[in-house]
């Protein structure tokens, strides 16, 4: 019985199909995937390389193997990151398929071409995108099939790190950073992390891949894990990125650790020590104020009982001056 496929777009002519061969799913050149490129070889994802200005071709198999017809959707995004590319932005925008929504007939397996038309003024480098599908029913999920555009001529790799800060948690730490790919060549970076105090090395990370490669242009936040930092230091925390083609970046920033509560301890007992003398002063102070009195009384019973004797004297000198005694 032959087969039908009912497709919604300009260019919908130009679809194929295919019914599933007995082998099982497993067997397939798509790896038992619902959306992937077209080909005797499973491929897991497109590679497409030419000049600026340039129009390059692929196919996208579309694998229903349900006993009902399924409907497929298929959109072309930027960076595989599931954003649709707005008209004339973007490598997504490059990819135009010849169907956009595409009702593959149960068990059959449906091809859908497309075009990749490169800018006469793309820059050189690498340009990733997707291909993402859709396919409709109730068991309703997305496929997103990565699209490696490269377009010819001088590359650069550069790699630069960022916002390097250092935080305190649940008495760890975690050490964030910013990785920024400033070239027009995917990179596969490696990240090294290390720590050095004012009481030596302490901590040593060494370099490690990341999970997924960094386009050109993007920017990717990470953390680190650092769950023994020093109780009281202050840090220097570096983190040193390397790439292929010489690209490198390295940033630091400083962390403090401060024990507070032992610092709370120490501000009391300073406190008191600080209470205590300046208590003592006051009471040596109120204490010689009172030596000064007592010398100053004595002073001025000395005094009088002098000026009395010296005016008695004076007396007794003018009555034998007259003649007169007593």
């Amino acid at each position: 019985m032959p087969c039908r496929i009912r497709a919604v777009a300009a260019g919908a002519t130009a679809l194929t199909a295919a019914a599933l061969p007995c082998a099982p799913p497993a067997a397939a050149a798509d790896g038992g995937r619902v959306a992937a490129p077209a080909g005797a070889h499973a491929r897991p994802y497109f590679y497409l390389e030419g000049a600026p200005g340039s129009v390059l071709t692929d196919r996208l198999a579309l694998t229903n193997r349900d006993d009902r017809a399924r409907t497929f959707t298929v959109r072309s995004t930027d960076s595989g990151a599931g954003r649709e590319s707005e008209a004339g932005t973007g490598p997504g925008a490059w990819i135009v398929t010849a169907a956009r929504t595409v009702e593959v007939p149960p068990r059959t397996r449906a091809e859908v071409p497309f075009t990749v038309t490169v800018p006469r003024d793309a820059l050189p480098g690498d340009h990733p995108a997707a291909l993402s599908v859709r396919r409709a029913g109730p068991a309703a999920r997305t496929t997103a099939v990565p699209v490696h555009l490269r377009v010819t001529g001088p590359t650069l790799a550069a790699l630069s790190v960022e916002n390097v800060a250092v935080t305190d948690r649940d008495g760890a730490a975690v050490i964030r950073y910013d990785l920024v790919n400033r070239g027009n060549t995917t990179l596969d970076p490696k990240v090294g992390v290390s720590a050095d105090g004012l009481l030596g090395g302490e901590l040593r990370r060494a370099a490690h891949r990341l999970p997924a490669g960094l386009p050109p242009g993007r920017r990717l936040t990470r953390t680190e894990a650092w769950p023994d930092p020093p109780a009281l230091d202050s840090v220097d925390v570096t983190v040193t990125a390397t790439a292929a083609g010489g690209a490198h970046g390295t940033a630091r920033a400083t962390y403090t650790a401060v024990p507070w509560g032992a610092l709370g301890l120490l501000g009391v007992g300073g406190g008191a020590a600080v209470g205590g003398w300046f208590l003592r002063r006051r009471r040596a102070g109120a204490g010689g104020t009172a030596a000064a009195g007592e010398e100053s009384g004595a002073g001025e019973e000395s005094g009088a009982g002098h000026e009395s004797g010296a005016g008695h004297e004076s007396g007794a000198e003018r009555a034998w001056a007259t003649g007169v005694t007593a």
